[in-house]
């Protein structure tokens, strides 16, 4: 995993120094380092020089991290969102993330020399190639996989029809509807849907490359003109939109990395490679802040530090205040790495574990079914 030593424990005082300052600008992080360099610029270069040091594989240090977290995740299925996300106008942040009651926390990240968020199916599939390749080293096999519409390709539904994951996929209103025998039904955007409405079409092909079958669901949520389009190899219903709706939890980790918590736009790094490994470090912090937030919940010391009678924060954003807490009181943090599947037992704003409602989600419009908790 470590070519040196010192790598390691460079890299355990970076991520020390991005939690404690909650910023990605590298003199930020100089101050938490213990070391004998007396200056602080000797500080720094060590840690440009680890960003930097093309010896240093980011999924060899990353990969172990998240396969142990996961071995507490049960026999539970795993959700996946994949998304993009462009940093300093010039290189594309691609990500699989594994969604975590309320939260995305990273399962693998890549960093591509590229000014838009769209990316060829060639380019993701070998993405979900290692993604699948770590997965089946867990034996984990009941997979969902969510992605935007971005994402709608006949090579990469097929690629995951072949892999034995389900997906929720949002289609393009130009996409052709067919019937298994090839015959034309619509396009998308031919189907006009009155305020909170929903029709289903199963068992139909899409394109004119007739893949299927699949299964899809329209929905117009609100009086507004947007409609929703979504495409499952499984039956759907309007629970597929809460089930889709999920997906949005990988833009909250997105806004954590780059403006919320971390501040990866402050850095002044530019090139691929530094970017890939400092995206390690944040990963790793937010797998660390997620676990920790986990422990204090089930421990049953959320309430000392979220302020709300009921959970009102992340278990991101509690792992912090805990870490937080702890550090002042001269307590141990970071005990523990896991993730567990299955249902919340603390549901924010909930006493006990509740399943939302699709259909009333859907009635009163997205913005209350996908909101995530700060």
């Amino acid at each position: 995993m470590w070519n040196d030593s010192r790598n390691a424990d460079t890299f355990a005082w970076l991520v020390t120094g991005l939690l404690q300052s909650q910023n990605s600008t590298l003199p930020e992080w100089i101050t938490h380092r213990q070391s004998k360099a007396q200056f602080a610029q000797s500080r720094e270069r060590q840690a440009r020089r680890w960003l930097g040091n093309a010896k240093i594989d980011p999924v060899s240090i990353y990969g172990p991290l998240i396969t142990s977290a996961l071995r507490t995740w049960g026999e539970h299925r795993l959700v996946l969102a994949m998304d993009t996300s462009v940093l300093f106008e010039k290189f594309c942040l691609i990500r699989v993330a594994v969604l975590f009651r309320g939260r995305a926390v990273p399962l693998y990240s890549t960093v591509l020399k590229h000014a838009s968020a769209q990316v060829s199916t060639a380019r993701l599939l070998p993405v979900l190639a290692h993604v699948k390749g770590m997965l089946d080293h867990l034996g984990m096999q009941d997979v969902r996989f969510l992605a935007d519409r971005g994402f709608c390709d006949a090579e990469l539904m097929d690629w995951l029809w072949a892999c034995g994951w389900h997906y929720r996929i949002r289609i393009k209103s130009s996409l052709i509807l067919a019937d298994p025998r090839g015959q034309r039904l619509c396009k998308v955007n031919e189907v006009k849907l009155a305020p909170r409405e929903t029709r289903c079409f199963h068992n139909v092909t899409l394109t004119g490359q007739r893949f299927g079958p699949v299964h899809v669901v329209l929905g117009r949520p609100t009086d507004g003109p947007e409609q929703w389009q979504v495409v499952s190899d499984e039956p759907t219903g309007v629970e597929t939109f809460a089930e889709y709706g999920e997906r949005f939890q990988i833009e909250e980790g997105f806004l954590d990395d780059k403006s919320g918590l971390f501040g990866l736009e402050a850095s002044r790094l530019r090139d691929a490679a530094s970017l890939e490994r400092l995206i390690v470090v944040t990963s790793t912090a937010t797998l660390l802040l997620v676990s920790e937030g986990l422990q204090v919940v089930e421990q049953g010391l959320r309430r000392v530090v979220d302020p709300h009678w009921q959970r009102g924060l992340s278990y991101l954003k509690i792992g912090l205040r805990s870490v937080q807490y702890a550090l002042g009181r001269g307590q141990a943090v970071l005990t523990r790495l896991g993730l567990h599947g299955g249902v919340d037992p603390e549901p924010v704003g909930c006493r006990t574990p509740k399943q939302p409602d699709p259909q009333t989600a859907f009635d009163v419009g997205w913005t209350l079914v996908f909101r995530s908790p700060s």
